[in-house]
C-alpha cells in the first residue's frame, strides 16, 4: 500500500475515533441511560468540551471528502510522489493535533494547525495538475 493510501486509511480511522469522542463525552456527562434511550430530549452540555469535540468532528468532515478524492485520483492517475506523500502526512498529523487543541480551547495555534492540514490537502490537489 502506498504512503498516501496508508495515510488515507489512518485518516478514516481518525474519523471513526472522532465520531466516538463526542459520544463518549456526552455519555459521561448525561449517563448511560441517556445514551441507551431514544435521546428525544438531549440536555445542553455543561462542559464546553462536548461541543468542541462535536465541532472538531464536523470540521474534519468538511474537508475529508476532498482529501479522499485527491488521494484516490492521485492513485488512479498515477500522480503520486513527493507532493502527495507530504500532503497526506501533513493533513493526517495536523488533523490528529487539531483534536486536543480544539478540545482544550487553544486559540490561534488550533487555527494554525488547521491551516497546515489545509496546506496538506492543497499539496495533494496540486499534484494532480503538476509533476514534481
Amino acid at each position: 500500500m502506498t504512503t498516501e493510501l496508508t495515510y488515507l486509511a489512518a485518516t478514516l480511522v481518525l474519523a471513526l475515533v472522532q465520531v466516538f469522542l463526542p459520544a463518549f463525552a456526552r455519555t459521561r456527562e448525561f449517563g448511560l441511560s441517556w445514551n441507551a434511550g431514544a435521546r428525544d430530549k438531549t440536555p445542553e452540555a455543561k462542559s464546553p468540551v462536548v461541543g468542541r469535540l462535536e465541532r472538531a468532528q464536523a470540521n474534519l468532515f468538511e474537508t475529508l471528502p476532498l482529501f479522499i478524492g485527491a488521494v484516490l485520483i492521485a492513485q488512479v492517475a498515477d500522480r503520486t510522489g513527493a507532493l502527495t506523500a507530504w500532503g497526506a502526512a501533513l493533513y493526517f498529523w495536523a488533523r490528529v493535533a487539531y483534536i486536543p487543541l480544539y478540545a482544550l480551547g487553544v486559540p490561534y495555534i488550533r487555527s494554525l494547525v488547521w491551516l497546515v492540514s489545509l496546506a496538506g490537502l492543497a499539496l495533494c490537489l496540486l499534484a494532480l495538475f503538476i509533476r514534481v
